[in-house]
């Protein structure tokens, strides 16, 4: 009985589907770097560990404590793990934070914030 209960258990676990991995992209390099002092950019960039999916991934800027946006127009790298921006705006001297949003190939969709100044 315990080795017919034990084959039947590997038999089980055997056939059973694979559970799949989900890693989400996470970024490896900017420009701006964080919490780099810069002149004010004429693009920007976000370099994840992964490919994207171009139409749920973005960049836009926001100044720091204001409730200004600057659009950005984004594109895809060939390679699909960079978001490429051009500002469609001016920049003040000040704080400011590149938002981004990316959707790795597994679906999930991320967001986060790069923060810099312009000197």
């Amino acid at each position: 009985m315990r080795k017919s209960l034990a084959a039947l258990t590997l038999t089980l676990i055997a056939l059973a589907p694979a559970a799949p991995a989900f890693a989400h992209a996470h970024v490896v390099k900017s420009n701006p770097a964080a919490n780099a002092v810069i002149a004010a950019p004429k693009t920007i960039s976000v370099t994840f560990n992964e490919k994207l999916v171009p139409a749920f991934s973005k960049l836009d800027v926001s100044m720091t404590g204001m409730k200004m946006t600057i659009p950005v127009k984004t594109s895809v790298s060939a390679d699909g793990k960079t978001l490429t921006g051009v500002p469609q705006g001016g920049f003040m001297k000040g704080s400011y934070v590149v938002n981004w949003t990316a959707a790795s190939a597994d679906g999930h969709k991320m967001k986060g914030t790069i923060p810099f100044q312009i000197k």
